[in-house]
């Protein structure tokens, strides 16, 4: 538990560091927005984040959901997706390994895996053409096991 502590305390450090670089302000309403996103499981949309909030107490304002997003997602602490849907969703990225995604387009599950030989042939490709990669992703649609045997 305490570890996890620690990585809390360094993404609020990483992330007051950020606001700090960028001339904005500081306010308890985004640091409280971090730590409900460190503390959550899987994937997740702003309004599910935002509904969360509000249903835990929190005075956070749906904007300020949104605008911290942009933030954390700027400053590397979570990372954006679109899974084919017409919304973005989002996860921690603070403290976690690389990965990639198969999306199931019966259910909808999302199946995160790691693959050292994709991140080989990434590191090979971007260094064949002189490339500096800031992030990737890779996702497969699909369909996921459970929804094969409903076939």
């Amino acid at each position: 538990m305490k570890a996890f502590q620690m990585d809390i305390e360094a993404a609020k450090e990483s992330f007051v560091k950020y606001l700090k670089a960028g001339d904005y302000r500081i306010t308890p309403e985004r640091l409280q927005v971090l730590e409900t996103i460190l503390n959550a499981e899987g994937h997740f949309d702003a309004d599910e984040l935002f509904l969360q909030m509000k249903s835990s107490g929190s005075k956070v304002s749906r904007a300020t959901v949104y605008n911290t997003l942009d933030l954390l997602q700027d400053c590397g602490l979570i990372s954006k997706y679109r899974f084919g849907e017409n919304h973005s969703r989002y996860e921690k990225a603070f403290g976690r390994p690389h990965h990639d995604h198969l999306i199931c387009l019966e259910c909808g599950d999302i199946i995160e895996f790691v693959n050292e030989r994709l991140s080989k042939i990434q590191t090979d490709v971007c260094k064949e053409n002189n490339f500096k990669p800031q992030s990737s992703t890779l996702q497969i649609f699909g369909i996921c096991s459970k929804c094969q045997k409903k076939e």
